[in-house]
């Protein structure tokens, strides 16, 4: 079988994807991507580049199309490396493509007749999701208009596509009901073999050299980015209020100082900004930065309470993968996270904007470890049972099989749907 993969982030979401296409001999795997250092074996990675004078500053289109505008030039780099694989004579089977950012715009007119199988991940909408998400935002006209236009690129690829995937139910109702017809629900799937509890038996030795013990109070937090999307500037508010009440307690924070999301003010991080407004113990907070995912799983070991905090949007592996590693997960009670976590069963849940519940909520933890040991268990049960995956990937490569032999819809859907209707 011949597979064509593109993520513009090599290899995003089909990490165990393309590593289990890749182990078989019989098959061909081709992935589209932006140039990066990092490759998989028996994986031809081919790279793509978007000239700057194109998707770049200095647009002239009325600012509501320039993210289209980055999507289009972005699909005709890629629709260009296509054209030459297909000259040298490679023509998929199957596409599994991410079109996020464009991507994916153009592959049905290089192969009309190949099946396309796309990864929905999101689909904007003005009410219900991160937008007019906080009570303080007034709604905007112009914002409302801004967001229907920021759909273009995603509902033109739902037009095209043959079926897609998408992570969780949430996500899959955020899409336009024309399209829910042709979007399964199904995780990429988190490594429960991998991930299992157990608290190590070594201190944990920082750079300033000082050393936490595995029963020491440690909280942690992950993000891609520290930014407001994933509540960090809330959370830190309840990191200066929690250092005052538990003077042993140490934060850990894992995540670059950029963005994903949003753009903070012209010269600052928003780790600067927080940084600047809130006062707390330094000496007890500490910064990794980015670190290599086995590390970033080794710290998460160490974790008294892990918080997890995000608007409504995209969820996060991080999370995920806390809970099958046991950790007592407290999360931001919204739409993503009350999918997975149910409040006392097998996490935590804390409104948003509260940073006193946060506080209440670990306090409570740490004050009677002890009880919250079901409460972790159900966590790595909730994971094992429903997003694992030993169970997820060979459904996705039954998916694959199915478009690949031009079957539409898919018979593997039905099992698709069977298995997450369980959660």
């Amino acid at each position: 079988m011949k597979i064509l993969l593109t993520h513009p982030n090599f290899p995003g979401q089909y990490k165990h994807l393309a590593h289990q296409l890749a182990s078989d001999p019989e098959n061909q795997v081709v992935f589209i991507s932006n140039p990066k250092p990092q490759y998989i074996p028996g994986v031809q990675k081919v790279e793509v580049q978007v000239p700057t004078h194109e998707g770049g500053g200095g647009s002239r289109a009325h600012r509501y199309l320039q993210d289209f505008e980055k999507a289009i030039y972005r699909g005709q780099a890629v629709w260009r490396v296509c054209a030459d694989l297909k000259v040298k004579g490679f023509v998929p089977d199957v596409i599994c493509s991410h079109p996020g950012w464009g991507d994916g715009l153009f592959l049905k007119d290089i192969f009309p007749d190949v099946p396309l199988l796309n990864y929905c991940e999101f689909y904007y909408r003005s009410f219900g999701a991160d937008v007019h998400f906080h009570p303080e935002q007034k709604i905007n006209p112009d914002t409302l208009a801004r967001v229907r236009i920021k759909n273009s690129n995603n509902i033109l690829n739902l037009e095209a596509c043959d079926w897609g995937i998408t992570p969780t139910h949430w996500q899959r109702q955020l899409h336009p009901s024309e399209f829910k017809h042709k979007i399964s629900v199904l995780h990429e799937g988190i490594d429960t073999l991998a991930l299992k509890p157990g608290k190590p038996t070594e201190p944990l030795i920082l750079s300033d050299g000082q050393k936490l013990k595995p029963e020491d109070e440690i909280i942690t937090y992950v993000a891609r980015n520290l930014e407001p999307y994933r509540g960090f500037p809330i959370f830190m508010q309840a990191v200066a209020t929690l250092l005052k009440e538990r003077p042993a307690c140490r934060v850990l924070i894992i995540g670059n100082d950029g963005s994903s999301y949003s753009d903070p003010p012209q010269g600052k991080t928003y780790k600067q900004l927080v940084l600047e407004k809130t006062k707390f113990d330094k000496d007890r907070v500490y910064f990794f930065g980015w670190l290599p995912y086995e590390q970033m799983v080794q710290v998460l070991r160490y974790s008294s309470v892990h918080v997890y905090w995000t608007v409504p949007f995209v969820l996060s592996w991080s999370m995920l993968e806390a809970m099958a590693l046991g950790c007592l997960v407290l999360g931001s009670d919204t739409s993503p996270v009350r999918e997975i976590i149910q409040d006392g069963r097998n996490g935590l849940l804390a409104d948003f904007f509260s940073p006193l519940k946060i506080v209440e909520k670990i306090i409570k933890v740490l004050d009677h470890p002890d009880l919250m040991a079901e409460v972790r268990k159900r966590a790595r049960e909730t994971v094992e049972e429903n997003y694992a995956l030993k169970d997820t990937l060979p459904l996705h490569l039954a998916l694959i099989r199915d478009l690949a032999e031009r079957r539409v819809p898919p018979p593997t859907a039905e099992a698709i749907q069977r298995y997450s209707g369980r959660h």
